[in-house]
């Protein structure tokens, strides 16, 4: 691809940038801010209650108000990447999620705090796009596997940390601090983006697709809306279904008017190559099943437990630990090249289960054979995620870069909110059916239950209640990454050079 070069940023080279190692340390820097952002504000709610007043309703949407904007505008952020020059939406992606932390951090009411969270949310969009899309234009192809495993695996340690993170800052700071600690990060990211980082875009620089940005933006939006509304509200409620018809209506109007148009966003020939359908099988599920069991593990741990919310931070560690050890190391780059990208998908998502199924006999037990799950899903998913990943990037020309890194933002987004919602609605379904006197949550069936051995039933439900979601989730990984596996190697049969160039 042609690329269209600015200012300072010195020239990429046809074996990559001379500098591309450094810029891709600051770029997974701010990466990681943006990944850990969904997670941190989870352990300030008390304090927010306390402090601002927020009711149940604010806080939800104190939450919700960063991946609702964050998970619809994804696809949007990636095509106006590729119009527009990817070095300038990732300088503007760190402006605005810097100026929204920076509100958040000093917010003194709930309708500002949840404005700001907006704000970050368009931020960390064009992030999330932009710096997946720069690491395929500063490393050389032979290079690409290392680099999307490194970037991957700092997204796995912002996910897994988030909870740490914040226990930690809370435990000494107020809880504004979790939010100006991505100034610097902002900061640096800004510096390193205009000293180093050479602007690439569409050389055909396609005319923007007004309309299929706003319904792709409302249609995610709206599905990812109704997934998490679900638990709350009850998945056949008419708050539920209302947002689901209209989440799939805007999304089928969406898909109508791309395959009309002559330059659309989405190119919806993308989901003929069996390659790509195969990885975004394979991302979707990875994702539903990590992102439902950390859920459902942080519960775990102190509900059932007894950990406290740094304590439980702590003990998810291991998976975050296990991700960054083998992406780091170039260990997992090396074990996929003696694989084949299958076979290397097959593993991952087959560890992946496994490790699900050990959480899940250790529900009412102690921490080790939790801990023996997390290593396990930590291994699998340092196999299974960049090979995804590259799979979905190498399976678009490099001009729709940016609109590659929103389809697999999209669907992680997707997936880790689905992991939440059908996980937990196993979890609820298994808990009612065997403490209907207070189903609604493990902490009011606690404070009705009379006397020790009642209290003792709650607990054990809970733990049968996480077993079988578990077990579900494990499953359905398992069975996702057969598909996966099959699809890939059919299209490496299809086209064997493509196959084994990647």
């Amino acid at each position: 691809m042609t690329t269209s070069q600015e200012k300072s940023p010195p020239q990429t080279t046809p074996g990559g940038h001379p500098q591309r190692w450094l810029v891709l340390g600051v770029i997974c820097l701010a990466q990681l801010t943006v990944v850990l952002d969904n997670t941190v504000l989870n352990v300030a709610i008390p304090s927010l209650t306390r402090e601002l007043g927020a009711g149940t309703s604010d806080i939800q949407w104190m939450i919700n108000a960063y991946s609702l904007v964050q998970s619809g505008l994804l696809l949007t952020a990636g095509s106006a990447a590729d119009r527009y020059g990817r070095r300038k939406m990732l300088i503007t992606g760190l402006t605005l999620f810097g100026v929204g932390s920076l509100v958040a951090g000093l917010a003194q009411s709930t309708a500002q705090l949840i404005a700001a969270r907006a704000g970050m949310g368009v931020g960390a969009a064009l992030l999330l796009t932009t710096t997946l899309a720069v690491v395929l234009q500063i490393f050389a192809p032979e290079e690409h596997a290392r680099a999307i495993g490194i970037w991957s695996a700092v997204s796995a340690l912002g996910f897994a940390t988030g909870p740490l993170v914040g226990g930690f800052v809370l435990d000494h700071f107020w809880w504004g601090a979790i939010f100006l600690i991505n100034l610097p990060v902002a900061a640096l990211g800004l510096a390193a983006a205009v000293v180093l980082v050479p602007e690439s875009k569409n050389p055909q620089g396609d005319r923007p697709d007004l309309l299929g940005a706003l319904l792709s933006t409302i249609g995610m939006a709206a599905l990812v809306y109704a997934i998490i509304s679900g638990p709350e509200h009850g998945w056949t409620s008419a708050h539920v279904l209302a947002t689901a018809a209209v989440a799939l209506l805007v999304l089928a109007l969406f898909a109508y008017w791309e395959s009309r148009i002559p330059h659309p966003m989405l190119d919806l020939h993308f989901f003929r190559n069996r390659r790509f359908t195969g990885a975004v099988a394979g991302l979707v599920l990875i994702t539903f099943g990590m992102g439902g069991a950390l859920f459902l593990l942080t519960q775990h741990l102190q509900f059932v437990l007894g950990y406290g919310p740094l304590e439980a931070g702590l003990r998810t560690a291991p998976l975050a630990l296990s991700v960054v050890a083998l992406n780091f190391s170039g260990l997992s780059a090396r074990w996929t090249a003696r694989l084949g990208v299958p076979v290397s998908i097959a593993l991952g998502m087959v560890l992946l289960s496994a490790g699900l199924v050990s959480i899940a006999m250790s529900a009412a037990g102690g921490y080790a054979g939790t801990l023996l799950g997390l290593v396990l899903i930590g291994v699998g998913c340092a196999i299974a995620n960049p090979v995804m990943a590259h799979a979905i990037m190498s399976s678009i020309p490099r001009e729709k870069a940016g609109v590659g890194a929103g389809i697999n933002g999209t669907l992680a987004e997707f997936g880790n909110g689905l992991g939440v919602a059908v996980l937990g609605a196993v979890l609820n379904a298994r808990f009612a059916a065997l403490v209907p006197v207070a189903a609604a949550s493990l902490p009011a069936a606690l404070s009705a239950a009379d006397g020790p051995q009642e209290r003792q039933r709650v607990v054990e439900a809970f733990s049968s209640g996480v077993q079988s979601s578990q077990l579900v989730g494990a499953v359905a990984v398992l069975a996702g990454g057969l598909v996966a596996a099959l699809l890939l190697r059919r299209a490496e049969r299809t086209d064997p050079v493509t196959g084994a160039g990647a």
